[in-house]
């Protein structure tokens, strides 16, 4: 049976939301809340699970005229209620409002306002909604418990809520984006029994709940992709094909499109996306790459030190589209024609590890804010890496290149790999420092000193010659391999040198 974490109130990386939440209506006095972040992230399952259901009432605007999302929520205020409460009697939104505030006072209740965006036409019809709301807030009445949540998917207007000048600026007690599980909370519903196969299944399916809840850990990853992801009516497949057209007042689907296939290829640059996708390099393809980054579809990013004037390169900010992208669009026909399963071991699974490598990085990124206190790591200022040529021309590639809080630089390596990595892989990281340093790139000097912490994490660890050779080239240097990502509590003995180690 595909996992029900998410179906049956078991939840997965929200407890501190569900706490907070809950803390709000003991304060014994009305709070208003925020709570907002892109579509399918598990806002709805959290808010309708935060209290009970006689606490709560929940109600969800549509994508229609305000007027009927109105008289809407009047009906349904009357069912959950049990009052006969008839919409011509509620005719704006300021008798709506004080009747939500006031209904059923003193008891503790909580109202949820989900797809807030849709009580307004647009952004001016939406802040005199709010105008409406916030005078009702003012109004003095006797203290009860309260939750008045405002929650949609449209995160920049729901952002705009709280902007200054807003009418609500200020007004909330908690606000919160929802956002999609990192790579432990998604292994909690990939919960594969080997962990490169937990590994693979974030590559694939990303941290969306809504792609990983139909994963069922019982079946074989490959079973998995290709009933969800591969076949013509997967249910994730589906969910990520029409990811696009979900986005409120998003036009030119078809193009935004082409620069997300674009990028998923390679084309990471501006230039290289226009003219991969033919589309004008002018302002409306900058604004359309903008607009993808700030959606959380794409993710901007520079080298390590580079200036505000140098151009960002991109890359698809969820791996379930990534993945889809790279190796379910271009097969479309041929998964037409034949078996999922048989696709996936011809074509796919060959390529999946060299498909890994951006993902991984992403994994350890996520892994050392999680156990940087664990290991005694220092405070990362900026996370970065570092891709150009040296001096003479040779490329070089640093997979981590990070400033620290105390003025250091974090550098090192990330490799997917299946047997354990040699000593020559710390070699030709020092030596890539020297010719950057040599080449002028500013933080590359400090890289070098033997004070600047070294990072190495290999998934197939590492031989007895690199841990020695780590050891004794600096005083800080951490070793990981995927027991150590995925086994926070792990307190087993080092063995060999394929002991992942920190030092």
């Amino acid at each position: 049976m595909p996992n029900d974490a998410l179906t049956f109130g078991q939840f997965v990386d929200r407890e501190h939301e569900l706490q907070r939440l809950s803390e709000l209506l003991r304060e014994g006095r009305p709070r208003l809340a925020l709570v907002y972040g892109r579509r399918r992230v598990g806002k709805t399952f959290l808010l309708t699970h935060a209290w009970p259901v006689e606490r709560a009432f929940y109600f969800t605007a549509a994508a229609t005229t305000p007027e009927q999302n109105r008289r809407q929520l009047m009906r349904d205020l009357a069912r959950w209620s049990g009052q006969e409460l008839r919409p011509e009697d509620y005719s704006t939104w300021r008798t709506v409002f004080r009747l939500l505030v006031e209904i059923r006072s003193p008891e503790p209740l909580a109202v949820v306002l989900d797809e807030f965006q849709y009580l307004g036409d647009d952004a001016r019809a939406l802040t005199e909604v709010t105008s409406e709301l916030n005078a009702v807030w003012e109004e003095r009445r006797a203290p009860r418990p309260l939750v008045f949540v405002l929650a949609g998917s449209i995160v920049r207007t729901l952002e705009a809520l709280d902007a200054g000048g807003a009418p609500l600026h200020g007004r909330f007690a908690w606000k919160t984006e929802l956002r999609p599980f990192e790579y432990l909370e998604a292994a909690r519903l990939a919960s594969f029994r080997a962990l490169r196969d937990r590994a693979y299944a974030y590559a694939i399916f990303g941290g969306t709940p809504a792609f990983l809840a139909p994963i069922d850990p019982k079946r074989s990853l490959a079973a998995n992709v290709s009933r969800l992801m591969l076949a013509r009516d997967g249910e994730v497949r589906m969910l990520v094909e029409t990811a696009l057209l979900q986005e409120q007042g998003l036009r030119d689907i078809p193009k935004y499109t082409a620069i997300l296939r674009a990028v998923a290829a390679g084309r990471t640059r501006l230039h290289d996306v226009a003219e991969a996708t033919g589309l004008p390099f002018d302002t409306s393809l900058r604004d359309k790459i903008e607009r993808l980054v700030a959606l959380g579809y794409l993710r901007a990013g520079r080298n390590l030190g580079a200036t505000l004037k140098v151009p960002f390169h991109y890359t698809l900010a969820d791996p379930a589209l990534r993945f889809y992208h790279r190796f379910v669009a271009p097969y479309e026909a041929t998964l037409e024609r034949n078996d999922p399963v048989s696709v996936w071991n011809t074509h796919i699974r060959p390529e999946l590890d060299s498909h890994m490598g951006y993902d991984f990085e992403r994994i350890v990124e996520q892994a050392y804010h999680r156990l940087r206190v664990k290991h005694q790591l220092p405070i990362v200022r900026e996370w970065g890496r570092w891709e150009g040529r040296d001096r003479t021309r040779t490329p070089v590639e640093m997979d981590i290149a990070c400033t620290l809080a105390d003025g250091r630089v974090l550098t090192g390596a990330v490799k997917w790999n299946r047997r354990p990595v040699g000593v020559e892989v710390h070699e030709r990281h020092l030596a890539a420092i020297e010719r950057l340093a040599a080449s002028g790139v500013r933080w590359a000097h400090a890289a070098k000193e033997r004070a600047a912490p070294l990072i190495y994490v290999a998934a197939g660890g590492f031989t007895r010659g690199l841990v020695s050779a780590a050891r004794n080239s600096r005083p800080t240097v951490a070793l990981w391999t995927l027991e150590d990502l995925y086994r926070v509590g792990s307190t087993r003995t080092r063995r060999s040198g394929r002991q992942p180690t920190t030092r």
